[in-house]
């Protein structure tokens, strides 16, 4: 039995998975490009993660670029028991630039060419990573409904996006995911996250171990998890799971001890007062 089995389980695409997951960009080099430092413990990640009882993986085509995939086919092909979600409309040309694009031809090609790294005829979960806003909306929408349509994919997501779009978004295509920033040190898309609850569309808090100065030194969030026996991160993402039953964290990390300690996270049990100081601390 992993150690996640308690943080329960939501539904993508017909397949259901643990909520808490694991964020694959950390898995490239300096700036999420080229290659990791260490080949062999990128790969040791994230079969230790599995082992633990992670189910849910995320990527983009655009971590590395196209390296994160690769080393997730290494480490965890044929994905039996695992659901591998990517994301594609951002260009990289350099370490640390990130630039949007979203059109249809672009995302179609992105699609097959995430399919060819992962070695599956359709993806799990194709997130279209950010709307660019040089190209129609819609455009961008439809193409997902498309490859939707045409079982090049099983579900589909949005990233770093408004209430506002996720409805016109909606109209067009099933959205059955969410990823925006979100962390305990930086909620500004609680509405977004609310709509998501009222819709039943899983939350993926990308960033979801920022403490910032809540976790200081002798502060607030480090005393809480000193009474916990805790460290501040694994706090904050007891108190993410705790949030919503939608919220899908992906913490990521380049090291297999740190993937341990992410996992116990679920072993965390806040009780009402913890909860509600956590909740004052993050307004």
């Amino acid at each position: 039995m992993g150690i996640i089995d308690t943080t329960g389980t939501f539904e993508i695409g017909g397949r259901t998975i643990h909520r808490l997951g694991f964020g694959a960009m950390q898995l490239t080099g300096p700036g999420v490009w080229g290659p990791p430092r260490d080949s062999h413990e990128a790969v040791a990640v994230l079969r230790r993660a599995v082992e633990l009882g992670v189910d849910f993986i995320d990527t983009a085509d655009s971590y590395g670029p196209a390296i994160s995939e690769e080393i997730i086919f290494e480490a965890l092909a044929p994905f039996e028991h695992v659901v591998v979600a990517t994301k594609a409309g951002l260009v990289r040309t350099g370490p640390g630039v990130w630039v949007p694009l979203g059109h249809p031809a672009y995302l179609r090609q992105q699609c097959e060419l995430s399919c060819r790294r992962l070695g599956v005829e359709a993806l799990d979960l194709f997130q279209l990573h950010r709307v660019d806003p040089e190209v129609d909306a819609d455009e961008q929408f439809g193409t997902l409904a498309e490859l939707l349509e045409e079982g090049k994919v099983k579900a589909v997501g949005l990233s770093e996006v408004t209430v506002g779009q996720i409805e016109a978004a909606a109209a067009i295509v099933k959205i059955s995911t969410v990823q925006n920033l979100y962390n305990l040190s930086n909620r500004q898309s609680e509405a977004v996250l609310e709509f998501c609850e009222r819709e039943q569309i899983g939350f993926i808090p990308w960033f979801p171990l920022a403490t910032g100065e809540l976790a200081r030194s002798g502060g607030p969030l480090d005393s809480l998890a000193a009474e916990l026996g805790a460290s501040p991160s694994q706090v904050a993402l007891a108190w993410l799971l705790a949030r919503s039953p939608v919220m899908l964290p992906i913490p990521g990390t380049s090291k297999v001890s740190h993937v341990e300690e992410n996992c116990a996270a679920a072993r965390i049990e806040l009780n009402a007062a913890q909860l509600e100081l956590l909740e004052q601390l993050s307004t």
